[in-house]
């Protein structure tokens, strides 16, 4: 940061207090911290729906052809479940992490009397923006609760709904409208996701995936690569990759099996696109991730 910040320095340090490793899931529901000092390799994630507020040094996420940055001050929201590539681009890093909790922001847009707002045109599955005011003083609020357990059960619930209504009136509520939205071409891209990320390990064709989604072939194309930043069968196929670099780490099995786990028919298919989407057959870079992982231990797995 250029200047001082006493609010976002007041929430980096409430982060620092409650960070066990590099990130934590904590007693306050849905919120996970995350406080990276060190430099790091890029991680692989699959970012489930969330919004993440910056206090401190700067990430790039890729998710196929579309590329987000959120720096101090700065929110993310995603959306829709997307493998992701995260990038920290300066360090000390810190943030903090909201699941977004569905039925919550329904039941308050009920409350709101906003169900029938209408939805931008374009479909967004992330998306960033400065944090106004307010809204960093609820999440500042929130995180601090960590300091008082006693606090969590009475007063979580109600500063989390403070939080969502700040995001709903500020500039991401147009897009949490879309995502909540019965019936609308986000909601419907989010259960083709859901429906994808069930049966990765199986051959799918695009029209069977348009069947579920409600969509045609040319329709669900459009609006999936519009929040994903990739195709519905390039989405399963980033899967498949992510999932089988995680076992070529954790288990204990041949680089043929595990193209075999992941729904991989041909080997030589499966090493091709590996070595394309990591740099390395699979074999050397299992052997390279478990080297780091006996140097550096696990990395990050919310940021």
């Amino acid at each position: 940061m250029k200047e001082e910040h006493p609010v976002l320095n007041r929430l980096g340090a409430a982060i620092d207090r409650h960070c066990v490793g590099l990130s934590s899931d904590t007693a306050v529901p849905r919120l996970s911290v995350v406080a990276v000092v060190d430099p790091i390799e890029p991680v692989d994630l699959l970012y489930e729906p969330m919004i993440c507020f910056v206090t401190g040094g700067r990430k790039r996420i890729t998710a196929g052809e579309l590329v987000q940055f959120a720096g101090p001050g700065e929110m993310m929201l995603t959306a829709i479940e997307v493998p992701v590539t995260v990038a920290l681009e300066q360090v000390p890093y810190r943030s903090a992490v909201m699941r977004l909790d569905g039925n919550a922001l329904t039941d308050l847009l009920v409350e709101l009397d906003e169900t029938g707002h209408t939805a931008p045109s374009a479909t967004v599955g992330q998306i960033s923006a400065p944090m106004p005011p307010e809204l960093l003083d609820a999440v500042v609020r929130w995180v601090e609760l960590l300091d008082a357990p006693e606090d969590i059960r009475p007063l979580a619930g109600r500063i989390e709904g403070e939080i969502l209504y700040r995001l709903l009136r500020g500039s991401l509520g147009p897009v949490l409208r879309q995502w909540s939205v019965a019936d609308s071409a986000a909601t419907r891209v989010r259960a083709a996701a859901r429906w994808i990320r069930a049966r990765y390990t199986e051959p799918l064709s695009i029209d069977e995936i348009a069947e579920v989604a409600h969509m045609s072939a040319a329709s669900l194309h459009r609006h999936f690569k519009a929040a994903t930043g990739m195709s519905p069968l390039r989405y399963q196929k980033h899967l498949r990759l992510q999932e089988a670099r995680r076992r070529l780490v954790a288990d204990d099995a041949t680089a043929a099996q595990i193209a075999q786990a992941v729904g991989y028919v041909s080997a030589t298919q499966f090493n091709r696109e590996y070595r394309t989407a990591y740099g390395l057959p699979p074999v050397q870079d299992g052997a390279r991730l478990r080297a780091r992982l006996t140097r550096t231990g696990p990395a990050p797995t919310g940021l």
